[in-house]
C-alpha cells in the first residue's frame, strides 16, 4: 500500500462527474476517481471544515464507531475491476481491527473527518494512476470552494449516477 493524499477535485467536462484526485506522497503519480456529487460535497465540506447544527452521514458513521469504542486506523483503496474502485475502512475496536468494506467517496470523506491516513494500492496506481502533471494546480482550496460549491448545484441527479 502506498499513503496518498488529496490533491485536489475537478468536474469531468463531458460527464460533468466530480472527480478527486489523490496523488502519492513521492508526487510522481496521481489517482483520479470519479465520484458522485454528494459524496464531493461531503469531502468538500470536510477539507473546508463547513460546519453544521446536526451531523451529516459522513459525520454520523465517524460518531457511532467511535461512541462503539472504535477509532478509524486508515482507509484503503484495494482494487479496481472494470472501472469500478473498491474500499475498506480499518477500524480499531479494542482488541480487535476491523474492515469495512467502502465505496471509496465514502471512505475517504470519512478519513477526512477521522483525519486518519488513506491508502492506495500498488496495483490500483499501476492500473489507474497517471503521471503527476508537471504545472498542478489543485482546485480544493477554500477560495475556490464556492465556485466548486456552484458547480454542484448545476448538476441534476440523472447527471450524476455512477456504478455502485
Amino acid at each position: 500500500m502506498v499513503k496518498v493524499d488529496i490533491f485536489g477535485m475537478a468536474l469531468d467536462e463531458t460527464g460533468k462527474s466530480p472527480i478527486i484526485v489523490l496523488k502519492d506522497e513521492a508526487e510522481t503519480r496521481v489517482l483520479p476517481i470519479w465520484i458522485g456529487a454528494m459524496e464531493a460535497m461531503s469531502i468538500s465540506m470536510a477539507i473546508n471544515k463547513v460546519e453544521f447544527h446536526r451531523p451529516m452521514t459522513h459525520d454520523l458513521l465517524l460518531n457511532v464507531i467511535g461512541q462503539m469504542g472504535g477509532t478509524v486506523n486508515r482507509v484503503e483503496i484495494t482494487d479496481i475491476e472494470d472501472g469500478t474502485f473498491f474500499a475498506e475502512i480499518v477500524v480499531d475496536m479494542r482488541e480487535e481491527t476491523l474492515r469495512i468494506d467502502s465505496r471509496p467517496s465514502d471512505a475517504i470523506a470519512l478519513a477526512v473527518r477521522a483525519e486518519c491516513p488513506i491508502l492506495a494500492g500498488e496495483d490500483v496506481l499501476a492500473q489507474a494512476g497517471a503521471p503527476f502533471p508537471e504545472h498542478p494546480e489543485a482546485v480544493i482550496t477554500t477560495e475556490d470552494s464556492d465556485k466548486w460549491q456552484e458547480e454542484l448545484d448545476k448538476l441534476s441527479e440523472d447527471e450524476i449516477k455512477y456504478k455502485m
